[in-house]
């Protein structure tokens, strides 16, 4: 059975960020991620999933500025000081936190840097993470995210994250496999999922159109769960979907799966 994990960044947005986790808790996860938790001290976060007998599952890696609209700084070669910065904070926080994962994201593709400086900026940034995460016993994810709702995003599809982890050589990156990001882009969900399982460090779901909860569009949520139970991914799958309506109306899906 798959191991669903809150996304409180996007769920449960009824109340405050730091009274998520106890939501989430009430509702029934055992596991949560975010996109960052820099906001906040270390030791408040690390009180919060004690008290509610949570696992941080995923956290990113600092992404420049957020509410600017920035999202990532890993293709951006004028910011490599700032990115490598950034890796040493994930650590402590991902350290604090006892979260084993920390996603990459490359950000917007500036128009004024050519294709190949970029793609050798992506390569050493990944690389550098990779080992110093590696050092501290966290694995490093990159993210692959649509065109669509992200014009411009560096990582589009799951063959340009998997010639990347060729390039950088090494094995402490993963492929974070999100579904909605990657049905806009490709489709062909359960056989990309097999065919690269080996290099899959996390899941996250959220069904198309919209990016709203399972069972809300087009992708066959049921056949999908049982599909990755099959094969055997014994990871986590992360709920990153922006609810429909309130969150625990939206959580209904899970009594859907004939298993749970």
């Amino acid at each position: 059975m798959p191991k669903f994990d809150a996304n409180l960044t996007m769920l449960f947005g009824e109340v405050d960020f730091l009274d998520r986790f106890e939501a989430a808790a009430k509702a029934g996860f055992t596991g949560i991620e975010y996109l960052f938790p820099y906001a906040f001290k270390k030791e408040i976060l690390v009180e919060k999933l004690q008290k509610n007998g949570l696992v941080q599952v995923l956290l990113n890696l600092p992404a420049g500025n957020w509410e600017k609209g920035e999202r990532g700084i890993g293709c951006l070669p004028d910011r490599v000081n700032e990115f490598q910065e950034g890796v040493g904070k994930a650590i402590e926080y991902a350290s604090a936190l006892g979260c084993s994962q920390v996603n990459c994201l490359m950000g917007f593709a500036p128009d004024n840097v050519r294709p190949l400086q970029l793609q050798d900026t992506v390569v050493s940034n990944v690389g550098f993470a990779a080992a110093e995460l590696k050092n501290a016993g966290i694995r490093l994810l990159i993210e692959p995210c649509n065109t669509q709702d992200m014009p411009g995003f560096y990582l589009n599809r799951t063959a340009q994250a998997l010639e990347i982890v060729k390039a950088v050589n090494s094995d402490n990156v993963f492929v974070q496999y999100d579904v909605y990001h990657a049905q806009v882009m490709e489709g062909n969900l359960c056989n990309t999922i097999e065919k690269n399982l080996a290099h899959i460090g996390h899941i996250q779901i959220a069904d198309n159109p919209g990016r709203h909860e399972p069972g809300t569009g087009e992708i066959n949520y049921p056949y999908l769960f049982a599909h990755i139970d099959r094969i055997g991914y014994s990871g986590w799958v992360g709920c990153e979907y922006k609810p429909a309506a309130r969150t625990d109306e939206g959580l209904r899906w899970r009594t859907a799966v004939s298993w749970m």
